[in-house]
């Protein structure tokens, strides 16, 4: 793709949008189809099983590891300029905010990139509690949150202005990042022969971990050409998600990857789902699922923010370039995901199943 030729053709704002509309139907379509989601796989790993969704997980994670580090290594991309890294990160909000975000993601029965890829399929419970997230965000990043946020994150923040790089932390060479993104790939195929998962979903799979790299590498492009300042960002669905709902709200916002990222997940979930037949509305069952989901999003909406990033965002897409406080935050979210589960979930399940 000739970048440069797009911006001069339609600007530097419109083409950004562009990159993250082509990121995020990569992303729709290959999550939909693989059934990529933490919080499935946090509660299978809590019930003492290494099944297919812990198997998805891994293969997304490893897939964007390879191809970011060997990006990195082939000087298509630095991880140096990505905004988790250019900026310095927050190790309470890590800690904090991803142990919400791993409660919220359980109530809710689906992560923030989860919920928009259902809400896609006709899933109206999703597109509730994902409207409740984007609200949240917001209000957590520019709103009446922001101060309480600030002053969680600002208890204990990386030193030196930047995030922490882990492959230098830990004194790895260059190709160290890639080899780790191997190992993990190695692991995800070895389980996922175990449960017998099928090519097709192996690809797709593959494809929620490609679709982070497209989206590094192409914004990484497009700072290298462009007049104005561009942010080098990845997929992620707490800021996009906000940036998002303010675009149709304020005539100010502007385009960018962000606002693009999210009607792109949208376009491919939905011809995802339409094409192989799984569309089909559904709504919420009882009154204490609709409330349990809802408080969910909050959790959420508000972790998300607080930990710099949400499930893919920290996940997956921070965790691709090693920073610090990525890769805490994911830790954190199995760690509440897995004590809801085991706390609240799991227990009603014994209470029905002895009924």
């Amino acid at each position: 793709m000739d970048i440069l030729a797009i911006v001069e053709k339609i600007g530097e704002a419109p083409t950004a949008a562009l990159l993250g509309v082509i990121t995020g139907i990569i992303f729709g379509i290959s999550a939909q189809r693989s059934r990529f989601c933490l919080r499935a796989a946090t509660v299978e790993f809590a019930r003492g099983q290494l099944g297919d969704k812990v198997a998805v997980w891994f293969l997304t994670i490893s897939t964007a590891i390879v191809w970011v580090q060997a990006a990195q290594l082939l000087g298509l991309f630095n991880a140096a300029d990505a905004r988790q890294m250019a900026i310095p990160g927050s190790w309470s909000g890590a800690i904090i905010g991803g142990l919400l975000f791993g409660v919220g993601m359980v109530l809710a029965r689906g992560c923030s990139g989860r919920l928009l890829v259902l809400a896609a399929t006709g899933n109206l419970r999703s597109v509730v509690s994902g409207l409740i997230f984007a609200v949240v965000a917001q209000m957590s990043l520019s709103g009446i949150l922001s101060e309480f946020r600030n002053s969680i994150a600002s208890m204990w923040v990386t030193t030196g202005g930047r995030n922490l790089d882990l492959i230098a932390f830990i004194g790895l060479p260059e190709w160290g990042g890639l080899a780790i993104g191997l190992l993990f790939a190695v692991l995800a195929l070895v389980l996922s022969w175990r449960n017998q998962i099928t090519v097709s979903r192996l690809f797709f799979g593959a494809g929620v971990g490609f679709a982070v790299a497209v989206g590094w590498v192409s914004t990484y492009a497009l700072s290298q050409i462009a007049f104005d300042p561009v942010t080098v960002e990845s997929v992620t669905f707490s800021g996009p998600s906000a940036h998002t709902l303010m675009f149709f709200l304020d005539r100010n916002e502007v385009l960018q990857f962000s606002v693009g990222l999210v009607p792109g997940v949208v376009i491919g979930s939905f011809v995802s789902s339409f094409l192989k037949g799984e569309f089909k509305f559904q709504g919420f069952s009882d009154e204490s699922m609709m409330r349990r989901s809802m408080t969910g999003a909050v959790l959420m909406g508000f972790g998300a923010m607080l930990a710099g990033g949400c499930a893919i965002g920290a996940g997956v897409t921070g965790g691709s370039v090693f920073a610090g406080t990525a890769w805490l935050a994911l830790f954190c979210m199995w760690i509440g995901a897995m004590a809801t589960d085991l706390l609240l979930d799991q227990p009603a399940l014994r209470r029905s199943a002895a009924e």
